[in-house]
Formats: structure tokens, C-alpha cells, sequence
């Protein structure tokens, strides 16, 4: 469910201040609700100083900050930090949050809640001295009611301590600190309940649909209360579509669900073609006086699931193409701009993706907005481990507690969400092969149908799926995810269990033309979510490769070998096959240790560049007369490539190969076509088929000599797509290339610049890597400096960044006033280039002051 923000226009953010809400347009009423961002003006201390929550404490000398905020990524990685390769050598600690506000007299006799959208770990919230309670887990959002506690005299003191020291405690990087949004929302003692708007449609074609609407109201007064509960539908474009109303009467203390129907004519059918989202406005009325209102999109579309069938989304056969992503936003860090969230997911669905897991718990809410409004589909699972460790201070020491706390967090926040198609209730879970792990899966899946029906459960598992254990712990769920087996397994456990419906929730990348096999060979096998579609911070190395001698590129390979058949059978001995993790080191073949600090295992890298085999995953997937060419990275003399066990082998898309002159390199073609031609310098190299035998793609051995390599894609003997390669020279000159030339002067709003090298003709020079110094001018700052190398330790919290493979990215944050920003870059032999945006007058949420 989301909140409706409530809006006011502004020419200086600093002029905000608390004030009356404005009118709710959609509805045409003032609703009496306030939602106030409590974001800006937060002081920071990294260290755990005594008497921190009390109002009287000194934070003078404390930093100022504005959320989101992760305080790890501001430091660099090394090598003695307790956190390890699992979460990137980042370092962790205890930090303190502090701000100042004033409660409005208008407050008194309201209740007044604060919400956290997340905060990595262990947050103890505190109002003017007082706790309010703690919230261990990293990932779901939590609130607190601060309204017994609010000084209406003097000003008040919200104080929250992070306590993330206790390492390791995750197996990819976390963040640490208040890196999600923070809100203050005030209502009458009759609201509705937080997140008691469900809607879901049960009946839906494109003729008609059934809307049904549960609202629970709440009753936080004294005295019984007689409401009257109206809910209006609307199309985008705020139209009115329909509306019904019902009587709740609610008892102190306690709260009533009051359930609706409505009919739509001619529904628009929500669909990663096309996502069209409509709204319920959901009223309280008190002796005909409006006492709340809360708007929430939701998308009308049905969802069904079978052996014979697969998924059907609106009665449609749909295959996943999907790629699991970590919350990080790489040079980023955890701070989850709304943003990075936005582009996080269009990058995602713009490289071919129609699906992603978020691995391997609840995203941030501006994440799954963005996925509702650009139709990018979304498995959500809650967390990485029950009562089983896998690194010494994980969830497992939380999981008999909050368990359901925390899953009742992800159900309620996100099941209006229409992006979500499945529910997880779990990664990679020791228990399933034993005989404890089928009852906590039938607990959890219990408890997530009773709070929404509408969705297929799935877990995802590796190694040995089947036995009576793991048979039995798989049928608590709709579906069952295959973590790097599916391609061993799927054949006899089809042939044990026929009801079973399949898909691959991880696998490799090199394994991606299999993968696509299996998928489209057989209606039971619903898609597949690749490790990992983006590249991200910590699992330092898995994906890495490097130059080393014959003898340890033949080592690699045949460990490499021996982790796949591990993972395949994993857990049929009935032990614990994660206890390799639990002292926060991967065990080798999977890292290759510092400076290692990335993953490097993504179709997309840490800045969001497509490389090669995205290319490639697009077109298996989604077909079409496209073509790619790359070429592999040659071995030196005596060397050979050392890849770990998620490398794919490393190219470029360069004819750029000083020194190689003469020497043969092989050119790999992706192509949608029939076959495809490669000609260097006008003269045919060779001609060969790329299709389904092919795998889709052609490898050529070429003498490389300098000039233009053109790759042909022909279909009925006519070309129907070009990749064209030309050499370029040494780097001259820098372009910076911002994805948005206007920003919003609201604080939190980023413009994500390209830096690239060129040579004097304009050509790209992908082998380019000098240090770019960055200067910025006006009314911003730089968030963020990064390029695409896992293992480069310099910060991302810097003025300067390395090129690498002839890029770098800087990531631009707007203040809160309006003005003109530059950005200048220069290094060595590469001149100065700089690029302006607009940070311009904003449509604000109000603030906290």
C-alpha cells in the first residue's frame, strides 16, 4: 500500500516549512492526514557515545546529514575489516542518528506515528529520551507511535542508534545506518490502519473486472466510533471510474475490515507491455466530517499457475526472463535515492529483463514503484536464512522472534503492488534437507496465504531436491525455485513428483543459452532468474578472472567444475551445506580476496554499462534481427585466463588492440539472424549459420590489423542488422553525458553522469585509464564517483575515479535550492569537458522541522 504524498508548490526548498495540507486532487477533498518527510536535517555520530537518545545531549560537533544515508560506502574497503569478502571488506560499526522538530498544536489529540523504510541493523528508536522499541532486521520497514511522548512546549529529540558490529553477519554487502526514507505520519484517532488497504482483482479479462477492496479501519480513541467507509476508483488520469461505500463500526482500541466490490468496463489490463495503473481512494467519514483518506495504485491483472499451463498472467502464457539484484545501488552504497531505484530498474528492463528477485530480501518501496510504472514483473522473497546460520550474527539469531513480524512487514507494505507476481519465503535454506525444514516452511507459506492469496509461493533451492526431506519441504510451495541444479535434476524429479512446477531462481551466466532451452522446452519450467543481473557490492570476486600460469587456469576450471556438481547435490548426506560460510570467507573457488570487493558476476556492471553477455541473454530471449559482436581478451604469452566459478570468459566490443598486430583474435557474434558475415577492412573473413544449433552466436579467428570490423546479419540471404568495431587511438579528449539535464531541487534527486574517453576522430578508446578529477559548481554535490572495476579500492565517496575500460560514472545529488550545476572533469592528455543541470523548483513533500 502507498501513501498518498501530499504536495505543495515551491520556488526555495528552504522556505518549506510545516504547514496545512493541501487539498488531495484526486479526490477533490482536504484530507486531514498529514505525511511529513523526515528526511532532511538529521545529525550523525559514527561511535556509540553514552546518553546520545536524551534531549539535553550536545551534538554540536555532530555531522550533518540528510537520509538516506549509509555511512560503510563512505569509507574504503580493506582488507582487516571484520565484515570480510562476504560483504565487501566495508567497515560496519555503531552510529547515532539524531533530529530536531517541533510538534504542531494542531497534533494534540492526534495520533503521531514515525515510519522507517529501513534501516541496516539493529535500530533502537528513541523519543526524547524515551524508547520506543528496537527493530532488528535490516530490511523491513517498522513504526513507531510517538504521540504519548511528544513536547508541545520545547522542541523534540528523535534519536535512533544503529548497531551494525556484530560481523559477519550477511553474505553481500549491506550498508550500514538510515539508508531508506523516514516519515511522520498524523492522523485522527479513527484512520485507516497502516497498511490495511488490500486490493486485488479476482476476476479480470478485457471486457470486464471485479475490484476488491478490504479496508481496515482503526480506532485509537476512547469511545466507540460509527464510520463510514467510502472507496472511489480512478483511471490515470484521475477520472472517476466507480465507487461504493459500507458502515464499520469499530470498538476502542480495536479495528474492523470493511470489504467492497466494484465492476470495471473494459478494465486496461496491467502487463510488462503495458502498465497501466489505476487508484482506490479510500475515505473515513465521521458524522459526514472526513477524518482520513489514503490513496493506493494498484494494477488490474490475474495470475494462474499449472504443469500443463506454466504462468499465465491475464490468461496469457508468460516465460521469465529474470535476474536476481541485490539492494545495493553500487557506488551508492545501500542509500536507496528513489532515483537509483527508478533507474536500477529501467536499466534492468531496457537490458531484455521482464522479471527480478530481489536476493534475498524486501526492496525498497520506491524500487517496486518504479517496477509497478514500467511493467518490470518481481519476485520478492523476505530473507536468506531461518534458524540455520551462514555467517556467525545473521537473521538466524532473530528468526524464532521476528520471524512473522517481518513477513507480515513484506506482505502488507508490498502486496498492492501489481509488479509482484511471487512471494519467497526463503534462500538457500540448511534446514530443508533435514526434517525441520518442511514445518517452518509450511508455517511461513501459512502465514503469507492468510495475508495474501492472490500469488504463488516459491523457495528457492539448491543442491539435492529431492528425498523425502527436501520433497517435502518443496510441496509447502507453488513453485519451486532451482538455484544451479535445474539442468541435473529436472528430468527424474519431473519424473518423481509430475505436480511439481519448476523454475530456475539462480544459475550462471555461461550457462545462459541451457537455461533458455530448459525454459522454453517445457510448459513446467516458468523462466529463470540469473546470478545476477547487475553487479554489486560484495561476494567479493565470484565473478572475477585474471592472468596466472596454464596450471592454474587448469585448477580453476576443474574446481570450478567440482562447485557445480557440489551445488547440484548439496544436502542429500542430510547436513549442512552452508557450514563453509559461516566463518564470513567463501570458500575457494568463489572468492579471489582482496581488493576484491564487487561481485563481478552481473549482466550489467556496477554503473549500470550492459556488458557483452547481456547482450547475448537479450537476444536469447526476446529474439529479433539484432546483432552484437565482442571480442575475447587475448592471453599473453604463457598465460592463460583464470576465471572463478560465476565468470563468463572476458571480452570487449573493441577493434582497439595495440601491440597484438598480427596475432589472432577471436571476434564472438551474437545474432538474432539466420547467419551472419564478418568482414575486417571491407575483405571477408568468413560466413557462418547462428542459429538454434549455433547457440545464436559465431566465434571467427581474425589476424588483427587496425581499421573496421563489421559483423552482417543476414536472413533469407538480406542483411538485416550491422555491429560495426573501429579501431580508435589514443584518448584525447572526455565527454560527460548525463542521463537527466534537470533535476528537482529537493535534496534527494540524482542525475547519473557517463564520463567517456575519446580519441581525436570521436571514436571511444575502451582501454583508456586514467584518473578523471572531478569539480562541481552551484547548487549540488557529488554523491558518488564509480566505474565498472570490483577490485579497484579507491573510494566511491571521492572528487577522482580511474577509467576503466574507458569510463567512469559520477553521480550527481541536487541541494535544496534552485540554481545552475557543473560538473568539470579533466586527467592526463585528456583536457578539460564539463556538462550543466538544471536543479529547478520542486513539488515537495512536506517536511519534518
Amino acid at each position: 500500500m502507498t501513501i498518498l504524498q501530499i504536495h505543495i508548490p515551491v520556488v526555495l526548498a528552504a522556505l518549506i516549512t510545516c504547514c496545512v495540507p493541501a487539498s488531495v486532487s484526486a479526490a477533490r477533498v482536504e484530507s486531514p492526514r498529514q505525511v511529513l518527510a523526515a528526511d532532511a536535517g538529521w545529525k550523525f555520530y559514527l561511535g556509540d557515545p553514552g546518553g546520545a537518545e536524551m534531549p539535553t545531549f550536545a551534538d554540536g560537533s555532530w555531522r550533518a546529514v540528510d537520509l538516506p544515508h549509509d555511512w560503510s560506502i563512505e569509507s574504503k574497503p580493506d582488507k582487516d575489516n571484520a565484515s570480510g569478502s562476504g560483504e565487501g571488506y566495508f567497515p560496519e560499526g555503531i552510529g547515532w542518528y539524531r533530529k530536531t522538530f517541533r510538534a504542531l498544536s494542531s497534533w494534540q489529540g492526534r495520533r503521531v506515528t514515525v515510519e522507517f523504510d529501513g534501516v541496516y541493523q539493529n535500530a533502537t528508536v528513541y523519543l526524547n529520551g524515551h524508547k520506543l522499541g528496537m527493530h532488528p532486521n535490516g530490511y523491513t520497514s517498522f513504526a513507531f507511535d510517538l504521540t504519548s511522548d511528544l513536547d508541545f512546549s520545547n522542541p523534540n529529540v528523535l534519536a535512533v542508534r544503529v548497531d551494525n558490529s556484530e560481523q559477519p553477519n550477511s553474505r553481500w554487502y549491506s550498508g550500514s545506518g538510515i539508508y531508506r526514507h523516514v516519515r511522520v505520519v498524523v492522523t485522527d484517532p479513527v484512520h485507516l490502519e497502516r497498511w490495511g488497504i488490500f486490493v486485488s482483482t479476482p476476476k479480470a479479462t478485457e471486457q470486464s473486472a471485479t475490484v476488491l477492496v478490504r479496508t481496515r479501519v482503526a480506532n485509537e480513541s476512547a469511545v466507540a466510533a460509527q464510520a463510514t467507509v467510502e472507496t472511489t476508483l480512478l483511471d490515470g488520469a484521475g477520472k472517476k471510474i466507480s465507487g461504493a461505500q459500507s458502515k464499520a463500526d469499530v470498538a476502542p482500541g480495536k479495528s474492523e475490515e470493511a470489504e467492497l466490490e466494484i465492476a470495471v468496463a473494459k478494465p486496461m489490463l496491467w502487463s510488462p507491455a503495458s502498465p497501466t495503473l489505476y487508484r482506490v481512494v479510500s475515505t473515513i467519514r465521521m458524522n459526514g466530517r472526513i477524518v482520513d483518506q489514503v490513496t493506493t495504485p494498484f494494477g488490474i491483472r490475474t495470475l494462474a499457475w499449472s504443469v500443463e499451463n506454466g504462468l499465465l498472467l491475464n490468461g496469457q502464457a508468460l516465460k521469465l526472463a529474470g535476474g536476481s539484484v541485490h539492494a545495493d545501488n553500487g557506488p551508492l552504497g545501500a542509500a536507496a535515492f528513489d532515483r537509483a531505484e527508478e533507474r536500477k530498474a529501467m536499466l534492468l528492463k531496457a537490458a531484455g529483463f521482464n522479471a527480478v528477485r530481489t536476493a534475498h530480501n524486501p526492496p525498497s518501496p520506491a524500487f517496486l514503484d518504479a517496477c509497478d510504472r514500467i511493467g518490470l514483473l518481481v519476485l520478492e522473497e523476505p530473507f536468506d536464512v531461518w534458524t540455520v546460520s551462514k555467517r556467525k550474527y545473521d537473521y538466524a539469531q532473530d528468526f524464532h522472534d521476528w520471524w512473522q513480524r517481518d513477513v507480515d512487514s513484506m506482505i502488507l507494505r508490498d502486496r498492492n503492488h501489481p509488479s509482484i507476481i511471487l512471494w519467497g519465503i526463503g534462500n538457500e535454506i540448511p534446514e530443508v534437507w533435514t526434517a525441520e525444514g518442511a514445518p517452518i516452511a509450511k508455517e511461513i507459506a501459512e502465514r503469507v496465504r492468510s495475508l495474501d492469496s492472490t500469488r504463488p509461493l516459491t523457495q528457492a533451492f539448491p543442491g539435492a531436491t529431492f528425498g523425502p526431506n527436501p520433497d517435502a519441504a518443496i510441496a509447502q510451495v507453488d513453485i519451486a525455485g532451482y538455484n544451479y541444479n535445474l539442468a541435473q535434476n529436472y528430468i527424474e524429479d519431473h519424473r518423481r513428483v509430475p505436480g511439481r512446477i519448476m523454475m530456475t531462481t539462480e544459475s550462471f551466466s555461461a550457462d545462459a543459452f541451457e537455461q533458455w532451452r530448459l525454459v522454453h522446452d517445457n510448459p513446467y519450467i516458468l523462466g529463470e532468474f540469473v546470478w545476477t543481473a547487475m553487479d554489486y557490492l560484495g561476494e567479493s570476486g565470484i565473478g572475477a578472472w585474471s592472468y596466472g600460469e596454464p596450471k592454474q587456469a587448469t585448477q580453476a576450471a576443474q574446481l570450478k567444475g567440482f562447485l557445480r556438481n557440489y551445488m547440484a547435490t548439496m544436502g542429500k548426506d542430510g547436513k549442512n551445506p552452508m557450514a563453509p560460510f559461516q566463518n564470513g570467507q567463501p570458500p575457494s573457488p568463489m572468492s579471489p580476496g582482496y581488493p576484491w570487493h564487487a561481485a563481478y558476476c552481473g549482466d550489467l556492471d556496477l554503473t549500470g554499462l550492459r556488458k557483452p553477455r547481456s547482450f547475448y541473454r537479450d537476444i536469447l530471449w526476446n529474439g529479433g534481427n539484432r546483432i552484437y559482436a565482442t571480442v575475447r581478451l587475448p592471453e599473453p604469452e604463457g598465460k592463460k585466463i583464470v576465471a572463478m566459478a560465476w565468470a563468463v570468459y572476458p571480452s570487449l566490443p573493441s577493434w582497439t588492440w595495440r601491440g597484438q598486430e598480427g596475432k589472432t583474435l577471436t571476434v564472438e557474434v551474437y545474432s538474432g539472424a539466420e547467419r551472419v558475415q564478418l568482414y575486417l577492412n571491407d575483405k571477408l573473413i568468413g560466413e557462418k549459420p547462428t542459429g538454434l544449433a549455433q547457440e545464436f552466436k559465431a566465434l571467427f579467428d581474425v589476424p588483427y590489423e587496425p581499421g573496421t570490423l563489421r559483423a552482417i546479419g543476414l536472413r533469407n540471404g538480406h542483411k538485416v542488422a550491422e555491429s560495426v568495431l573501429t579501431t580508435a587511438g589514443e584518448a584525447t579528449r572526455l565527454c560527460l553525458t548525463a542521463d537527466r539535464a534537470t533535476l528537482q531541487a529537493d535534496g534527494e534527486d540524482l542525475s547519473f553522469v557517463e564520463v567517456e574517453a575519446f580519441d581525436a576522430n570521436g571514436r571511444p578508446d575502451l582501454h583508456a585509464d586514467q584518473e578523471i578529477q572531478f569539480e562541481i559548481r552551484g547548487p549540488g554535490e557529488v554523491a558518488a564517483v564509480g566505474n565498472g572495476d570490483g577490485h579497484d579500492p579507491d573510494s566511491y565517496h571521492s572528487d577522482r575515479r580511474k577509467l576503466f575500460e574507458g569510463r567512469a560514472l559520477v553521480v550527481i545529488r541536487s541541494w535544496r535550492a534552485t540554481g545552475r550545476i557543473e560538473l568539470r572533469a579533466h586527467g592526463s592528455g585528456l583536457g578539460l569537458a564539463s556538462t550543466t543541470i538544471d536543479s529547478t523548483a520542486p513539488q515537495l513533500t512536506m517536511l519534518l522541522r
